[in-house]
């Protein structure tokens, strides 16, 4: 689709202008003391209440080191703090305090007073054609950024039975987040890696098969269905585990779709996982697919006692 070069210039002109009046030139932004990219932060908590960092991550489009000393910083401002999930203490999020509420009621003023100023120069027909066409805008700019992304070195593949180095990195990728989360040690990790190298060895059976999720070149993701070690025609769904960088990008989703299928296509006549409680926005992903908790349990066999949980899904 041909567009004309002057539009362009003067939406290109208009957004250098509003850069500049609405203060992103500036070193601080809306009226605080914070950098633009802090305010945003400060901005996503409010919207979405306590979130974990690789969430922040993902919401800002900034690297996860940035965002790290981004969110110290607004801790030892008392803007923020650290908080446990409301069905685990062990699994941290990221909330603001008494104080960062105030701070987000003066941003939101600020902000309000700076588009009235503006739309008060205005006819209410110039105000909702303002309002439209920033939306229309804003979406298309966003929708281009989406695409980018898939189109881009970093897309993730999904990548269907063995390859070099997945017996380790789904040990490691296990290791860094329960022993972050859960405190979990080195009796888990080897577990995790003794099972997996284990699995590998009867990958060549038609019932069993695993997936990882892969970025330049780097395994990422992984899941796999085992349907041979429950017995009575059971699928056990194991080994789900994805960088933090992953999360929020909708990958977890793709590698479990690939491992529901594989179970549907071989009829088992129920699909078991085996989880712990806190975790709550894989089990969102688990019950958006079918799955049931069935079983829970408090035990102490990792080395920290945890609600162990039991999700089952039934073929439809």
């Amino acid at each position: 689709m041909s567009i004309n070069p002057s539009l362009i210039e003067e939406i290109r002109a208009a957004s250098r202008t509003m850069v500049r009046e609405l203060g992103f030139m500036k070193p601080t932004l809306a009226g605080t003391r914070y950098s633009p990219s802090a305010v945003h932060a400060l901005l996503e908590i409010d919207m979405h209440g306590a979130m974990p960092a690789a969430q922040l991550v993902q919401a800002l489009g900034l690297e996860k080191s940035s965002v790290s000393r981004m969110a110290g910083k607004l801790i030892e401002a008392g803007e923020i703090e650290e908080t446990a999930a409301l069905d685990d203490g062990r699994f941290k999020q990221l909330a603001l305090t008494a104080q960062g509420k105030r701070t987000i009621a003066e941003i939101h003023a600020h902000g309000q007073q700076q588009v009235i100023s503006a739309l008060k120069r205005l006819n209410p027909e110039q105000q909702s054609l303002v309002a439209q066409g920033m939306g229309f805008y804003a979406g298309a700019l966003k929708q281009r950024h989406l695409q980018s992304d898939e189109t881009s070195g970093n897309t993730i593949e999904i990548h269907t039975g063995y390859r070099p180095g997945l017996v380790g990195r789904i040990a490691q990728m296990h290791a860094d987040f329960y022993s972050r989360h859960w405190d979990f040690g080195q009796f888990f990790e080897s577990k995790v890696a003794a099972g997996a190298a284990e699995f590998m060895g009867r990958l060549h059976q038609p019932v069993n098969q695993i997936w990882s999720a892969i970025q330049n070149g780097r395994i990422v993701g992984s899941i796999a269905i085992d349907g041979q070690d429950l017995g009575s025609n059971e699928a056990h769904l194991r080994w789900f585990i994805l960088d933090d960088g992953c999360r929020g990008t909708g990958v977890g989703r793709q590698l479990l779709a690939n491992a529901i299928a594989f179970c549907d296509e071989h009829n088992f006549s129920a699909t078991q996982l085996w989880t712990f409680k806190g975790l709550d926005a894989a089990r969102r992903l688990y019950e958006s697919f079918g799955f049931e908790l069935t079983w829970e349990d408090t035990g102490s066999q990792w080395g920290y006692p945890v609600t162990e949980q039991r999700f089952t899904r039934k073929p439809t």
